[in-house]
């Protein structure tokens, strides 16, 4: 099996460093280059295609969110298989985390954590799923719009059952399929159905955006 390539864009040359040394520790991972700005980083995607990139949100010249949303443009544009990104944050950034998602990144890890969450985060998106740092995530989201009110339920939200309203919610807090089924007493297969259709009912691309629709129109409780 190939080695999953990672790509780092952040401007802090020592943090870069540290993931880089973390990244080639490991048999299944290889580095597939670096950059210290947005703009770097989108020309870093179209030159390497990395698998994966951990992506800083806040940089000079163009920041994560706009870089996240140029890296994807570009793959489709040009036909090929887009990165997974995943953004790194910190609880300062929350507001730009659920940016970078709306933008398209499978999720985000805090510039904190262990390493061996990141580790299993780059092996996580890799595979399709998203990540959402468990432990920040009613905190982080909670301040999402704060001191700018709640965003107004779509037109869209009227069209759920009153049953795929309840899977919402639970989804919305993190919930995952098992403890659904297990709080519902439902099969796994039932929720998956549920959550399936409430995604293409709201227009959403995963877990990790229903989880920043719920809070930005504070339906997640």
């Amino acid at each position: 099996m190939s080695a999953i390539r990672v790509a780092l864009v952040d401007d802090q040359a020592l943090f870069r460093a540290g993931v880089r040394m973390l990244v080639e520790s490991q048999p299944d991972l290889d580095v597939a280059g670096e950059a210290g700005d947005g703009a770097s980083g989108v020309a870093l995607a179209a030159r390497s295609q990395p698998d994966v990139m951990l992506m800083d949100v806040r940089m000079p010249v163009l920041d994560g969110i706009s870089a996240t949303e140029r890296i994807l443009a570009d793959a489709d544009r040009e036909g090929r298989t887009p990165p997974r990104i995943l953004v790194l944050t910190t609880f300062d950034l929350d507001e730009n985390a659920a940016r970078a998602i709306r933008a398209g990144a499978s999720g985000f890890v805090l510039k904190d954590a262990d390493p061996e969450f990141l580790l299993a985060s780059i092996r996580t998106v890799h595979q399709g799923n998203q990540v959402i740092a468990a432990s920040a995530t009613r905190e982080l989201f909670a301040h999402v719009g704060r001191g700018s009110g709640r965003r107004p339920a779509p037109a869209a939200w009227a069209g759920l059952t009153p049953r795929e309203r309840e899977i919402f919610a639970l989804a919305a807090r993190g919930l995952s399929n098992a403890e659904i089924a297990a709080s519902e007493f439902l099969s796994e297969a039932t929720v998956k159905t549920h959550v399936s259709r409430i995604l293409a009912k709201l227009g959403l691309r995963d877990r990790v955006q229903l989880v920043v629709f719920g809070y930005e129109h504070d339906l997640g409780s």
